[in-house]
């Protein structure tokens, strides 16, 4: 004799609600799997070009720096750090870029292979995309006590959502001029690395700001000529995808 039975509604739900959510623990768990392969996937060259828009100022061999939205090379109203201190007073980028390079939310550093005369232009290749998609980019006013320009956490050019950027496509921002504060702007050629003083490492702490800050030129209280003084901006910066 067959028996008839009635469906159980209760068992119907939770047998569907167990389905639903195998199905999207197996999305998520291929999601998480994707994720990092995505990124890198978006990792890509990028040429960065620096033009000098000064009179009479060169730049030391600019820094560039690709990294994530975590870390900030400077802040704005705080002390320089020490090796930023040596860029900005010697030009010198290696304490700088080692700094950096230690620190895991950097993905890479590359310098310029030498200066960037007033009115001309450098470039210099880097790494970045996915997660380090901001690039910065930093140098020395040489004819100066301790004068950089900068841009800070430039975005790559990028298509959609994934900083995945396609050949040719270009961001540009222009690049104030920074004190870092950490020497006395004297403007004496007793402690000035560019020409016409030629004295590299040598410095006057006395009265130091201690803290970046925008730079308000050169003063003419020292040895450097009005003709090596600037107006905001100084740099045109243009980051392109290869």
């Amino acid at each position: 004799m067959l028996t008839h039975m009635e469906p159980d509604p209760d068992r119907f739900l939770n047998i569907l609600f167990e389905e639903i959510v195998s199905m999207k623990i197996a999305k998520i768990a291929v999601f998480l799997m994707i994720t990092p392969l995505i990124f890198a996937q978006g990792e890509r060259t990028f040429k960065v070009s620096i033009t000098n828009l000064t009179k009479s100022q060169i730049f030391s061999p600019p820094l560039v720096v690709s990294h994530n939205d975590d870390i900030q090379v400077f802040a704005l109203g705080q002390p320089a750090p020490a090796a930023l201190a040596t860029l900005a007073e010697d030009g010198d980028t290696s304490a700088l870029s080692a700094d950096l390079l230690s620190n895991e939310n950097v993905l890479m550093t590359a310098t310029a292979g030498g200066p960037v005369m007033p009115g001309t232009t450098v470039t210099v290749e880097i790494t970045a995309g996915g997660e380090d998609r901001l690039i910065s980019v930093l140098g020395m006013l040489v004819t100066t006590n301790d004068a950089f320009f900068a841009v800070r956490g430039l975005k790559i050019p990028a298509a959609g959502n994934l900083y995945k950027a396609g050949p040719g496509q270009e961001t540009y921002a222009l690049a104030l001029a920074y004190d870092a504060g950490t020497e006395n702007n004297n403007e004496d050629c007793g402690f000035i690395p560019g020409p016409p003083c030629g004295n590299p490492g040598v410095r006057d702490t006395a009265d130091a700001e201690g803290y970046v800050y925008i730079h308000p030129g050169i003063q003419g209280i020292g040895d450097v000529g009005p003709n090596y003084d600037w107006r905001n901006p100084v740099a045109l910066i243009r980051i392109e995808a290869m």
